[in-house]
């Protein structure tokens, strides 16, 4: 499902935020398996932290994703279904494939931001009357996107004072 085009339905819009879930999800694994991974040699007291963060960050995001859902009058998509739509478009990097924790963390943190700010934009451009009301939707996406910006930012500052 490509998230350029126009949202026409509650069932679309269902699955596009469960996509944002799953895409959560990916985020708060990946961060919590480099922060379990780090031995006392390599743990950076900024990075654990920054990465501990980021693991409660996405779970609460997943809990504020799921409210949206289950308002919607939409069944929602197989979880498995989700995680293979998840996996083709956005899971193509392991964390293995990254020169570091960080530059993990910053792939992970720009793909989410991306994807809210694509969701945002179709919705805006939607003609539909969807079971919720587009507004409030509209503000928790934009408020967990702004948390997504921020998250960036903190790792770039991190890094670059690491360059």
């Amino acid at each position: 499902m490509s998230v350029t085009r126009q949202v026409t339905s509650d069932h679309q819009l269902a699955r596009l935020i469960q996509i944002g879930m799953v895409l959560e999800e990916v985020v708060e694994a990946r961060s919590a398996k480099h922060a379990q991974t780090m031995d006392d040699d390599e743990l950076d007291p900024e990075v654990h932290a920054l990465l501990e963060h980021a693991a409660e960050e996405s779970a609460e995001h997943r809990e504020r994703l799921e409210a949206l859902v289950d308002e919607l009058d939409a069944e929602p998509v197989p979880f498995d279904q989700i995680e293979a739509l998840v996996e083709a478009q956005y899971g193509q990097t392991k964390p293995e494939d990254f020169d570091g924790v960080l530059y993990d963390q910053l792939c992970n943190e720009e793909t989410a931001y991306k994807f809210y700010d694509d969701v945002i934009a179709a919705v805006e451009a939607s003609e539909t009357t969807f079971s919720i009301d587009t507004e409030r939707l509209v503000a928790v996406l934009a408020e967990i996107r702004e948390e997504e910006a921020e998250g960036v930012e903190a790792v770039t500052r991190l890094m670059e004072t690491r360059a």
